[in-house]
C-alpha cells in the first residue's frame, strides 16, 4: 500500500499507538489506582512517584495514564457516532437528491450554524450524570454536520460512476446500492474523518472538563488540567500538575492530525503528483 512507504505515516502511527499503549498497558504495568495516595501533597517528581503528586498526594503518572484512557475513550465514543451520522446522513443525500438531498442537507446546514460547543454546555449542564459513554454520546451528536456534507460530496461524485449504473440496472434496491457499492469505495475518505472526529472530540472534552462539565467521578486529561486551575498550580509553581496532561493532549492531537495528512496524501491524486513533482 502507498501509505505504508510514507515516512509521515509512519511516524503518526507509532505516536498513536504509542498512547494507546500508554492508556491502556500504563495503568498494569504501574500497578497503583487513581485514587491512591502515594506521599504528600504536592511533591516534587521522584523516584517514587515520577511526575509527583496533586493536591491529595495522588500520583500524577498514575492519574495521567487513567486520563489519557478516559479522554480517548469519549473521542473514540464520540467520533465513531459522529461518523455513523454524518456517513448515513451524507450518502442518503448525495445518492438520492432533489427533495431528499435538499430536506437533509437544510437540516445539516441549520446545525452548522448553531454553535455546538454553546449547545454542549447546555446539554453537559442539564445532564444528571456525565458518565464516559454520555460524554460521547453528547459530544457525537453535536459534530457530525461537517462530516455529513463532506461524505454527501462523495457520494455525489460515486453514484455516477459505471459500477453503480450497473447495480441500479440489475434491479437493487438504493440502500443496497449505498451500503455495497458507495461506502465502501468511501473508505480511505472515512478513515480520515474519522481521525478528525476524534482529535477534536479529545480536545472537545477537555475544554468541557476546564469548565467543571466533563466527566464525573473519574479522571480525564482534561479534568486533571481543571484541578490544576482550582488548586493553582501554575501560581504555586507546580508545573507537574498542568504540563503532564498538556503535553499529552497535544501530542495526541499532532499524531492524529498527522496522521490524517498522511492518509490524505496517500489517496488524494493531486497531492501526491505534487510530492514526486517535489
Amino acid at each position: 500500500m502507498r501509505v505504508m512507504r510514507s515516512n509521515r505515516f509512519a511516524v503518526s502511527l507509532f505516536l498513536v499507538v504509542s498512547v494507546v499503549a500508554f492508556a491502556l498497558l500504563g495503568p498494569v504495568v504501574i500497578g497503583r489506582e487513581p485514587g491512591e495516595i502515594v506521599g504528600m501533597p504536592f511533591e516534587e517528581p521522584s523516584r517514587f512517584a515520577l511526575l509527583g503528586t496533586d493536591n491529595f498526594g495522588r500520583d500524577e503518572l498514575t492519574l495521567l495514564m487513567y486520563g489519557a484512557r478516559t479522554s480517548l475513550q469519549i473521542g473514540a465514543i464520540a467520533g465513531i457516532l459522529a461518523l455513523l451520522i454524518g456517513t448515513v446522513v451524507g450518502t442518503v443525500a448525495g445518492y438520492y437528491g432533489d427533495n431528499t438531498d435538499e430536506t437533509l442537507m437544510g437540516l445539516t446546514n441549520v446545525f452548522i450554524t448553531i454553535p455546538s460547543f454553546v449547545v454542549l454546555i447546555l446539554l453537559s449542564i442539564a445532564l444528571r450524570s456525565r458518565s464516559v459513554p454520555v460524554m460521547g454520546l453528547v459530544i457525537g451528536i453535536t459534530s457530525w454536520p461537517w462530516t455529513a456534507r463532506a461524505v454527501r460530496a462523495q457520494a455525489c461524485s460515486l453514484r455516477a460512476r459505471e459500477h453503480v449504473d450497473v447495480a441500479r440496472l440489475s434491479g437493487a434496491s438504493g440502500l443496497s446500492i449505498i451500503a455495497r457499492d458507495i461506502v465502501p469505495y468511501m473508505f480511505s475518505y472515512l478513515a480520515m474523518a474519522f481521525t478528525l472526529q476524534l482529535s477534536s472530540a479529545v480536545l472537545t472534552e477537555a475544554s468541557l472538563s476546564m469548565l467543571g462539565l466533563g466527566p464525573t467521578n473519574t479522571v480525564s486529561l482534561g479534568v486533571m488540567l481543571q484541578w490544576s486551575l482550582l488548586w493553582e498550580a501554575v501560581r504555586q509553581g507546580n508545573w507537574w500538575t498542568f504540563l503532564p496532561p498538556t503535553f499529552l493532549l497535544a501530542i495526541i492531537a499532532f499524531s492524529l492530525q498527522l496522521l490524517n495528512a498522511s492518509l490524505d496524501e496517500a489517496y488524494n491524486p493531486r497531492l501526491r503528483r505534487r510530492g514526486s513533482a517535489r
